[in-house]
């Protein structure tokens, strides 16, 4: 595997573990509409997640066969990330819309810490 191909991997297994906590969190505590929003925002961000790193390898693979890339896919995240806000709102009883947003933005969070925790490690 190539070191992004790690990268990816990592990020992955995080945003499972981390979907994992809130599914506890939903199941265990009595913060329900809170962790269901968390869980919900951060689904759609594992999803938006995936397509990122998707379109990032064929992304580099069309410049390495100098082929003109196709873009990154800005679109269908964000229309991902709007289908999240239009079912919390839709659904305000089960949902917290401030916890979706503050969902959505959870891969984001976990590429930063990936990358400040394996920053050392890649270089070695």
């Amino acid at each position: 595997m190539t070191n992004n191909e790690n990268q990816y991997a990592r990020q992955r297994k995080w945003m499972f573990y981390l979907l994992a906590i809130l599914v506890l969190g939903a199941g265990f505590t009595p913060y329900l509409q809170v962790f269901l929003g968390l869980l919900l925002g951060s689904a759609i961000s594992f999803y938006n997640l995936y397509l990122l790193q998707k379109k990032t390898i064929e992304f580099t693979e069309a410049v390495a066969k100098s082929e003109k890339p196709r873009g990154i896919g800005m679109i269908s995240r964000f229309a991902a990330a709007s289908l999240a806000i239009i079912i919390a709102l839709r659904y305000e009883e089960y949902f917290n819309v401030i916890a979706v947003i503050i969902g959505l933005m959870t891969s984001y969070l976990v590429i930063m810490i990936d990358f400040f925790m394996n920053k050392n490690k890649d270089s070695a």
